[in-house]
């Protein structure tokens, strides 16, 4: 079995075939809680900057394949990188983060222009459609620390906004269940194997990517239309 699968339960639907998939998913996956619609908009956000600029979130929330591709397709964004954040373990590599031994979570750096789209815009679009906030140290059929829901902010303005708007949306009780994401400050990100990059562009008909992945993508073009980019 090759790397790219270790640690994830498609390595099983991979041995057992497509048709041993659905129990696979019984077996292993938390049914995903569906946020109440129209999603809030962060109540306390940056404004739009009056220039062009470039500046990074760092967010975590079970697999970065899907993740990184939900960022790639969002208005403003001008990169997304899947990697490892929030361990102590310098340059750790897929294997050693998927045994969770290096305190690490599969992350993305998102690289966005502050004129074209805020930083509460994309903390809406991360906890609304890239993944379920109220899954701990899991998401899906995904388990373990290396998959937790983690915010890094590199400023005390994202601190700030990240804050808030989870106190927000825990008020408004747009989820039945609390809010599990951890916001904590940015220390280091370390990009993920090349074989990681991209991932679900290249496999749009693997088992794992067809359930968990392309509905989120279906789910920002639906949900959040202006600021989709095809």
């Amino acid at each position: 079995m090759k790397s790219p699968f270790m640690g994830r339960s498609i390595a099983v639907a991979l041995i057992v075939g497509v048709a041993g998939w659905n129990a696979v998913r019984a077996l292993g996956s938390r049914s995903p809680e569906t946020p109440k619609l129209p999603f809030p908009a962060p109540a306390s956000d940056a404004p739009l900057a009056s220039a062009k600029g470039q500046q990074t979130a760092v967010l975590a929330g079970g697999c970065f394949w899907g993740i990184q591709a939900v960022f790639e397709h969002l208005k403003g964004v001008s990169k997304a990188t899947s990697g490892y954040a929030g361990g102590y373990v310098k340059s750790p590599s897929y294997e050693s983060v998927s045994m969770g031994v290096t305190g690490h979570a599969e992350s993305v750096s998102i690289t966005y222009d502050p004129s074209e789209i805020t930083y509460g815009q994309i903390l809406m679009v991360y906890f609304s459609v890239a993944h379920d906030p109220t899954q701990w140290n899991r998401q899906g059929p995904d388990t373990g620390s290396q998959y937790r829901s983690l915010i890094l902010f590199t400023s005390e303005e994202q601190k700030r906004i990240a804050q808030a708007y989870i106190a927000q949306l825990d008020a408004a009780k747009v989820y039945s269940r609390p809010i599990v994401t951890k916001v904590e400050p940015f220390q280091a990100f370390y990009t993920a194997e090349s074989y990681h990059q991209d991932y679900l562009k290249s496999n749009l008909s693997n088992p794992y990517i067809v359930y968990n992945d392309l509905p989120k993508l279906e789910n920002l073009k639906k949900v959040f239309p202006a600021l989709y980019r095809p």
